[in-house]
């Protein structure tokens, strides 16, 4: 299986509006584990088939999950690839950032 990610601006934000949603977190922890498929997602989630699919194509256009087709049945996975592009993208708007808070570990100054 092929790990792509993308650092568009537009996949970024579309990352960080995917995580946004309980449900769709919830997604991403049951499949931390292992691959799912749709039926298993389902039963895990309590959930109809209509509803979860929306929140499946919200991960997937933002790239969080990669897809594999056995048959009828469609597997989802994590993209880990893609959560680490917007982890570097938090790291580097911290870094830039103007307004940083003090930090903890400095050393205090002396008179």
């Amino acid at each position: 299986m092929q790990h792509v990610c993308s650092t568009s601006p537009e996949l970024v934000f579309a990352g960080f509006h995917a995580l946004a949603d309980p449900l769709r977190t919830h997604v991403l922890e049951l499949l931390r584990h292992r691959e799912l498929c749709v039926g298993e997602l389902c039963e895990s989630l309590d959930i109809n088939q209509s509803k979860l699919s929306f929140h499946l194509k919200v991960l997937k256009d933002a790239e969080l999950v990669h897809t594999r087709h056995e048959g009828r049945w469609i597997y989802y996975s994590l993209n880990l690839a893609q959560f680490v592009v917007l982890e570097q993208y938090l790291a580097e708007y911290r870094r830039n950032s103007e307004i940083m808070p003090p930090r903890m570990y400095a050393s205090p100054t002396t008179s």
